[in-house]
């Protein structure tokens, strides 16, 4: 589906590239967003050679690719979050960021809860090592939000009418628009979390996400 996606921009002119990164069965956070920011510093130092504007790079994804490319906007130069892959030297801060069924807010009530419960937690357990009651710091590391300040990326939001309203990112919002950063949402009606897998809304996606990036 993120092969799709990244045709369906390249036809509107941009660069695209789909990156992959460590699961959470191969390793724990905060490998994932490592592999994310080591693509970022390759693109970046290889711009030249794949024809792209180094000064203009957006990122985008869907569920735990969508909080990665939160974590993304918000986490450049946090040292813990940068780790050592891809090219020394070049900077993996991105200039927009449009997180898709995304979780933004992992100190939040709703994460304690969805965490610890089963089976549903285990996936988060398995990610980030444990519940957030037992691993509060660990959460807070991985938490767009924790990492949100002024010099932060624009980002546009994208979900499911069906999907849980965290998705909606309304606190991330609302703290961006106090620093005076531009965002916004996007609800596709009648869609599920995973809405890319029907041509309607990956349509009404891409050309939202185009918008936006434009």
């Amino acid at each position: 589906s993120h092969g799709a996606m990244a045709q369906a921009l390249a036809s509107r002119g941009y660069v695209a590239a789909t990156i992959s990164y460590r699961l959470s069965g191969e390793a724990k956070f905060p490998a994932q967003i490592h592999d994310c920011k080591a693509a970022v510093r390759f693109l970046r130092a290889h711009a030249d050679e794949y024809g792209i504007n180094a000064d203009h790079i957006g990122a985008i994804g869907l569920s735990a690719g969508g909080h990665l490319t939160a974590l993304l906007a918000t986490s450049g130069g946090v040292a813990d979050l940068e780790g050592n892959g891809g090219s020394p030297g070049s900077s993996s801060v991105i200039q927009a960021a449009v997180p898709m069924g995304a979780q933004t807010h992992l100190l939040s009530e709703r994460t304690r809860e969805v965490s610890a419960a089963e089976p549903k937690g285990a996936i988060w357990q398995q990610f980030l090592g444990g519940t957030q009651e037992e691993c509060p710091a660990v959460y807070k590391a991985a938490s767009p939000l924790a990492h949100l300040d002024q010099g932060d990326p624009p980002c546009w939001f994208i979900a499911g009418e069906h999907d849980d309203a965290s998705t909606h990112a309304d606190v991330f919002r609302k703290q961006m628009k106090q620093y005076g950063i531009s965002s916004g949402l996007t609800v596709l009606k009648d869609a599920p979390h995973g809405f890319i897998g029907k041509q309607v809304w990956f349509d009404q996606m891409v050309e939202k996400a185009d918008q936006f990036l434009k």
